[in-house]
């Protein structure tokens, strides 16, 4: 978890749009930092967007065709 928040950042990684950041208690959602995030993440992973590919070195979240198709040129 810590690799992913240091290569695209703990803001990118945190799911805030979905139902289980939306029924986390209000004290949990104030003051989010880096390692808040990163604990919140760990107890309810559906906090984390997805999909979440490692390639190398690079680190992507979500699906964007281009992107993949960058990562994974066809032969």
């Amino acid at each position: 978890m810590k690799g992913w928040v240091k290569a695209v950042s703990w803001e990118a990684l945190l799911n805030t749009r979905g139902t289980t950041w939306r029924q986390l208690p209000e004290q949990d959602r104030q003051g989010i930092n880096a390692s808040r995030a990163i604990a919140l993440m760990l107890a309810h992973p559906t906090l984390i967007k997805r999909p979440v590919l490692e390639v190398g070195a690079t680190v992507t979240i979500g699906f964007n065709a281009s992107t993949y198709e960058a990562l994974f040129p066809q032969a």
